[in-house]
């Protein structure tokens, strides 16, 4: 098994992966269809450039595809529903056949209805579901929920974020906020937590988060890391945005050697051939 303490299998909507017997992480490709991402903004904002960046990526073995309308950047700001469907549900539609789990990354409720009427297979949500009627929009869907730590919002949220201690803080929200999301009827297997590297955390923050994640795993859910390409990269390296492949890689190999269940990340290729490598290590 490769995590330990964990419900034996997570359940994503038409998939089901078995803890049981994997030896790497899952591997979360990040879709954005957004002109103003941080990262690749309007690269894929196309329909055909999102379907071949998405054909490249399962090609390149990704478990799960993640698609996103509306940049969560610091400072961002909100996008209409109206503008975020028109962005997403176009590329879910083409891609619900494709044989690799979908992933929706929203906030707002009726994205998260209309994606799942499509077939997507998990919810990523910033905020964790606590947006007004976000638990109604899942509830009884049988999809993945990834809950992720944000402090504030995202137009707020690197305005001097403090905590009093970060990784206990945000190990008591992510466990608060998923027995909470468990009452509502939403089981257990079907929840993944994410610390929200970047979201409301300084680089002093960020980097106790990576050095303690094994701290996260240690909540008896499988724990997602998003930390490709973020900021908190290019201050440790000095590198723009598009040069961050390396250490964001050192950063994965840091967090999945803790127990880190799914990466999240730009780079699908480069990240697969990396745990390719970790993976041959630990088997031998």
């Amino acid at each position: 098994m490769y995590v330990q303490n964990l419900p034996t299998a997570w359940r994503c909507g038409r998939f089901l992966f078995d803890w049981q017997k994997r030896m790497r992480p899952l591997v979360m490709g990040i879709l954005n269809t957004t002109p103003d991402s941080f990262s690749d903004g309007g690269r894929f904002a196309s329909r055909d450039a999102a379907l071949r960046q998405a054909e490249h990526m399962i090609t390149s073995g990704v478990d799960i595809i993640d698609i996103g309308g509306e940049s969560t950047r610091p400072g961002a700001e909100a996008v209409a529903l109206e503008i975020e469907l028109e962005r997403v549900l176009p590329i879910i539609e083409a891609l619900r056949d494709c044989g690799t789990a979908l992933s929706i990354d929203t906030y707002k409720p009726q994205t998260m209805i209309e994606a799942l009427k499509l077939g997507v297979d998990c919810v990523n949500d910033v905020w964790a579901l606590r947006q007004p009627g976000a638990l109604a929009a899942v509830h009884r869907a049988g999809c993945g929920v990834v809950l992720m730590h944000m402090q504030r919002d995202p137009q707020t949220m690197q305005f001097n974020p403090e905590y009093v201690d970060v990784v206990a803080d945000v190990r008591l929200f992510l466990a608060e906020r998923a027995k909470e999301v468990e009452a509502s009827g939403v089981s257990a297997e079907q929840i993944i937590l994410d610390p929200g590297f970047g979201f409301g955390k300084s680089l002093e923050h960020n980097l106790r988060m990576l050095r303690e994640f094994g701290s996260f795993a240690e909540l008896g859910y499988p724990v997602l890391l998003g930390i490709s390409r973020k900021s908190m990269l290019g201050k440790i390296s000095g590198k723009e945005v598009h040069e961050r492949l390396a250490p964001g890689i050192a950063a994965t190999i840091m967090a999945v050697e803790q127990g880190a269940a799914v990466v999240r990340t730009h780079d699908v290729s480069e990240t697969f051939d990396a745990l390719r490598l970790w993976e041959a290590a630990r088997v031998l």
